[in-house]
């Protein structure tokens, strides 16, 4: 090993030495787990400690009401969840339709394609065995279909806003089935039309 190299070797264990010595002098951490249980499920975007200086000023971005939660921290249609209810969820199946013109299939002057981007509604079709027209309790919401009865109840998280005012629902007696159109209305649907 010659001079040079074991003179570069010093310098570097120096320098190394000294960045050691000042990090140990700014922040003297302890020798335990970096991770503790208030690691699990993530950070947490709320800050536990008080900003006084908006509470000092006047400006509190915080509503000044005694609700116990903002309407964004309530999840959707969590009030129709009921884990003591044991009623079985029926069968159900979600159907897309379009609504079709000559000019669609002849001319195809449209920019309507099978897939469905192209539709406008959306059939819910639910199986209810040995139940009456008269015992059925239907809702629906933008987002969500309840639909209950004395044996079965289904709470169904549409995978498309609709609008739920304006349904159809149809009772298919010899089928035992209720059949629920909704019209759709998703963010993109002017460019399909």
């Amino acid at each position: 090993m010659d001079v040079a190299s074991a003179f570069s070797i010093g310098k570097l264990s120096e320098l190394l030495k000294a960045n050691d010595e000042e990090e140990s002098d700014e922040d003297e951490k302890p020798m335990c787990s970096v991770y503790t249980p208030g690691n699990i499920g993530g950070q947490s975007a709320v800050s536990t400690k008080p900003d006084v200086t908006d509470s000092f000023q006047g400006k509190s971005d915080k509503k000044q009401s005694k609700d116990i939660w903002d309407s964004d921290e309530v999840p959707v249609s969590s009030e129709y969840d009921d884990v003591y209810d044991t009623r079985p969820a029926p069968e159900y199946d979600i159907i897309y339709g379009q609504n079709i013109t000559s000019e669609d299939v002849f001319l195809g002057m449209t920019n309507r394609n099978p897939s469905t981007a192209s539709c406008q509604n959306m059939v819910v079709k639910i199986k209810l065995p040995k139940t009456k027209s008269a015992d059925i309790t239907l809702d629906v919401k933008d987002t969500f279909l309840d639909c209950r009865t004395p044996k079965m109840k289904l709470g169904l998280h549409l995978p498309h806003p609709v609008d739920g005012r304006n349904g159809k629902a149809q009772w298919m007696a010899e089928a035992e089935q209720l059949v629920v159109t909704l019209k759709m209305c998703r963010e993109y649907d002017f460019m399909n039309e």
